[in-house]
């Protein structure tokens, strides 16, 4: 009996995944727990291995293509099995795949009478790869004025929004084929002069959306729209901060950041306002007896938010260490489930990239988010004298639908105090 295969659902915010390899081909045997293939999620590439024995009947889903969670991923069952009555029930077709067709003889793979015979390309020559910098040098204009093109190269130019005029044509008598136009590269066409004699020229490229942007810009949005955001700004003397990292760092083998030091002063006046440690469920509000981080980490792709578990508990070095192997594995997109799911509140720094202050958008299920923004030197009144400081502004992203105003300032001026004096943090 073969079995079927969906695509599974390997995160708490997936809604669909991307093959990114597959490690069995049609016709492989294959063993209960064997790696089958390689599924990229909105955070992370995780390895999916097979739950059955059998042979790999059926791929339901190309490397490199997206498919919705609980899509027909893959089929196995016996050598030989009829599998076209679960392709039917699975809203599949029972062809073979592009890739399978392509190996069957010629007479299978491309015997149907109805099949169109596909544009003449066998007259391109091989070393045609681009459009020429100045005009064709066969002219792919009859006499009448008409350009000679073949009925799909036309449509496909179209398509691409391809001037043929520009494009050499290959075909007899200089008719332009459909390869042409595939390999017409349009940077290399000749600019046209602009009404003020300028020579200027528009492109642009059209990038596929990754999974992760697209988890970004579904929960973010769902963040912003629906709960009501606002905001809160405090700026904090970082004087002695900046003495006790110093001295912290002084000692052989021990790297503390100021990022560090957020983390556990936020994660410890979160002990003293549970409030802001919260979740809105709707029928009901969650407040959270454990503290856990996020901290957002800027990759290639987007915005990953690796989480800092029972930080409260854990000391800077702790804190330190823990941040920097997670934020390694989230660029090299090795991340886990359990290292990116359950934050109860979750710290944003940019100040590291020159940015003195900005509002973060809550990042659900928390009820706020902390901007951090850079520390600058700014003069300050101290003891009636105007002297240099170091100033660090804040920001707390609050949803209205949990934290109040007069709650939210209260858990700002408790994490001012364990910033602006660090041994509070070490007692």
């Amino acid at each position: 009996m073969a079995e079927i295969i969906n695509m599974p659902k390997l995160s708490d915010t997936m809604t669909e995944g991307v093959v990114a390899e597959w490690h069995k081909k049609v016709g492989d045997t294959v063993k209960s727990g064997e790696l089958l293939a390689e599924i990229e999620t909105d955070k992370a590439t995780l390895e999916f291995e097979s739950f059955f024995d059998g042979v790999l009947l059926y791929i339901g889903v190309e490397k490199g293509k997206p498919a919705p969670v609980n899509a027909l991923l893959a089929i196995i069952g016996e050598k030989g099995e009829d599998i076209s009555g679960l392709l039917a029930s699975s809203g599949k077709s029972d062809a073979p795949a592009e890739e399978e067709k392509a190996k069957l003889p010629k007479t299978e793979a491309s015997s149907g009478k109805d099949e169109k015979p596909k544009e003449a390309e066998e007259k391109v020559p091989a070393a045609v790869t681009s459009a020429p910098k100045t005009a064709p040098a066969v002219s792919n204009t009859a006499s009448n004025g008409r350009i000679l093109a073949s009925p799909l190269a036309k449509k496909l130019a179209e398509e691409k929004g391809v001037d043929l005029s520009f494009v050499t044509g290959t075909g007899e008598g200089g008719r332009i084929t459909k390869r042409d136009v595939d390999h017409y590269v349009p940077y290399d066409a000749p600019a046209r002069p602009a009404a003020s004699g300028a020579v200027m020229s528009e492109s642009y490229t059209d990038e596929p959306v990754s999974q992760m942007r697209k988890t970004i810009a579904r929960r973010l949005g769902e963040s912003k729209f629906t709960a009501p955001h606002f905001y809160l700004t405090i700026s904090l003397d970082m004087d002695n901060a900046i003495a006790a990292r110093k001295a912290m760092n002084s000692n052989e083998g021990v790297k503390v950041s100021f990022n560090d030091m957020v983390i556990k002063a936020v994660s410890m006046a979160l002990r003293k306002h549970p409030a802001i440690n919260s979740s809105w469920l709707g029928d009901v509000i969650r407040r959270n007896n454990h503290v856990h981080i996020g901290v957002a980490v800027a990759v290639d792709e987007g915005l990953l938010v690796p989480v800092i578990r029972f930080a409260d508990s854990k000391g800077l070095s702790q804190i330190g260490e823990e941040v920097k192997v997670l934020a390694q594995k989230a660029k090299d997109k090795k991340l886990q489930p359990a290292e990116w799911e359950g934050n109860t509140f979750t710290v944003s720094n940019l100040g590291m990239f020159g940015i003195e202050q900005f509002t973060a958008i809550i990042n659900s299920p928390d009820s706020c988010i902390l901007a951090i923004g850079g520390i600058s030197q700014e003069p300050v009144v101290k003891n009636g004298q105007v002297v240099p400081g170091n100033i660090m502004k804040v920001t707390l992203s609050c949803d209205h639908r949990v934290v109040d105003g007069a709650t939210g300032a209260a858990f700002l001026q408790t994490f001012k105090q364990y910033m602006e004096n660090p041994v509070m943090m070490l007692v």
